[in-house]
């Protein structure tokens, strides 16, 4: 009888290592997060959400501005806040980036259609100390935290070029430090990078090799805030441990970097780049990157994956097409090999107005030949793009689709979910595009040129989910599987994680079916993502009805 049960007791434990092992070799491995398929929500911090309104006004900022160019009371809290809620994991977002959170110039500029504030975080006054109106240190790293503890990497706006404009509050740097002129003509390389970017942007000498001391005007700040110093000593062990020459460019990259080691940035969002000479970015790459590996040895138990430190240039007018070239006129600069892993894509917007497969037919052959192993970052809108995709909000569904599904990674510009205005009465230039998200308006499920918001803001979210679990979206290789009904696949294969997937679009309500032999295995359960309707695959074929016009297949 002992025997029987020992005997027994062993066939038991055989099959339980059977069904252990069973079902570790058929569950799925994580998704592994890929730069080429990141979704990249991008915010202007000072009009997303407002969190705390205690920080509103802070250096006696309180002059009546022009409409839309003033301080309006969004900050990190309130950022935070919608992270918190699951506001940017239902959209399917895998990375964030709001604009520049230094301190900025304390007074405002008459553009000729009034004042105008630094409300937009692009108007430097040191690189060193946060902006107030956005918040505290300690609420930036609550913000970073929370958005790392939802999967969601941090990309931090960078400027080197300029500094804020030079207003009654804010005196100019020293002349080693800036010039003022001549302002940029566009001409060439010179006329584009040696000069000021537009009348009163003093533009940092970042081609200079000259020692130069600290400007007087940060000097005389740091004294007043009793933490001179401070900096000045910890600036001393940096060009002792690091050799660099004291030129304006390494004090701003030291100031840049510093963020990476107290906060964990994942990566630079580069402002302005071709008006700085493409060297001074390699070198701020390989300092990012040195303290990237700094912060993750400091932080072990922090870190997110073993991706490199990450930078994404905009080259203003860049376009895929240009592949790995920017061409001045004169001279031909290839800023991926400058420390830049991606660019901006000015060309998205153009394609956007084809049909799918020629969109997305061109961008997986350069970015799977040329542009191998790098990306571009697309969009539709941007905060300071006057002609984007849409202007007029009447295809948002279109611009979702397009958008979310191209080969590339993806930029939402915050309210293209919920059909922000784009066209604001009284505004001019630039500021039309940059009003307060219509949080009420998607409360309210106001309809937009026939759409209703939640309708829509339920589109992004299923077409942006479906990116962020399937690297084959963005990173992926596409081919059409037919042409009408319209269906096509994307295959993704690094060294440890295969993914594949099988898009239909403008399809008919009803009855669907589709090839999928050699794609999918026989027998294989796929889900529909967007239906949310489960399939099996059927002699090479799935079939299932939905009342939905697109489809997401995958496992």
């Amino acid at each position: 009888m002992k025997n029987l049960l020992l005997l027994s007791f062993t066939l038991l434990l055989a099959l339980q290592s059977c069904n252990n092992q069973t079902t570790t070799s058929t569950e799925k491995p994580n998704v592994p997060f890929v730069w080429e398929n990141a979704n990249v929500y991008f915010l202007l911090t000072d009009r997303f959400n407002n969190g705390d309104k205690s920080n509103d006004v802070n250096f006696n900022r309180v002059e009546i501005s022009a409409p839309l160019r003033g301080f309006m009371g969004g900050d990190f809290k309130g950022i935070t806040q919608k992270i918190n809620e699951g506001y940017f994991s239902k959209l399917g977002i895998t990375a964030l980036w709001f604009s520049p959170i230094f301190e900025q110039v304390h007074g405002s500029v008459d553009e000729g259609t009034g004042l105008t504030f630094a409300f937009h975080g692009y108007w430097t006054k040191d690189w060193t100390a946060i902006e107030p109106n956005f918040g505290t240190e300690q609420e930036f790293a609550a913000l970073v935290d929370a958005a790392h503890a939802n999967g969601i990497r941090i990309l931090m706006d960078v400027i080197i070029n300029h500094t804020g404009p030079v207003t009654p509050q804010d005196p100019v740097w020293d002349d080693a430090w800036v010039r003022t002129s001549p302002q940029c003509k566009y001409q060439d390389y010179e006329s584009t990078v040696t000069c000021t970017l537009v009348e009163n942007l003093p533009d940092v000498k970042t081609e200079s090799d000259e020692h130069v001391d600290l400007p007087k005007p940060l000097m005389e700040k740091w004294a007043e805030e009793g933490r001179l110093e401070q900096e000045v000593n910890e600036l001393e062990a940096y060009f002792a441990s690091t050799g660099y020459a004291r030129a304006p460019r390494f004090y701003i990259i030291k100031w840049l970097t510093d963020f990476i080691r107290k906060y964990g940035i994942d990566g630079f969002r580069l402002d302005t780049v071709k008006h700085t000479e493409e060297t001074v970015w390699a070198d701020l790459w390989k300092e990012a990157t040195k303290a990237f590996n700094e912060w993750k040895a400091a932080n072990p138990d922090k870190v997110m994956d073993d991706n490199e430190f990450f930078m994404v240039g905009e080259v203003y007018g860049y376009g895929i097409s240009g592949v790995r070239m920017y061409d001045f006129g004169d001279r031909k600069v290839d800023y991926f090999s400058n420390g830049m892993k991606s660019l901006i894509n000015f060309e998205f917007k153009s394609d956007a107005h084809n049909d799918y497969e020629t969109i997305f037919s061109k961008y997986s052959q350069l970015l799977n030949d040329s542009l191998k192993g790098l990306s571009v970052m697309n969009y539709i809108s941007s905060h300071d793009d006057g002609q984007p995709y849409d202007q007029k909000r009447m295809n948002t569904l279109e611009s979702a689709t397009k958008l979310l599904l191209c080969p590339g990674a993806s930029q939402v510009y915050y309210g293209d979910e919920s059909a922000r205005s784009l066209m604001i009465d009284g505004t001019s230039g630039d500021a039309t595009l940059r009003s307060f998200m219509n949080w009420e308006e998607i409360l309210e499920n106001k309809q937009v040129n026939g759409v209703a918001l939640q309708d829509l803001l339920s589109h992004w979210q299923k077409l942006g989910q479906f990116r962020s679990e399937h690297p084959a979206v963005g990173a992926g290789v596409h081919a059409m599987i037919q042409e009408k009904p319209y269906y096509f696949k994307r295959t993704y294969s690094s060294s440890n994680y295969d993914d594949r997937v099988v898009v239909g679009l403008d399809l008919d309500k009803g009855m669907k079916q589709v090839d999928v032999e050699g794609i999918f295995e026989e027998g294989e359960l796929l889900t529909d993502f967007y239906s949310g309707k489960t399939v099996k695959v059927q002699n090479g074929k799935v079939q299932f009805d939905s009342d939905k016009t697109i489809v997401l297949l995958a496992q």
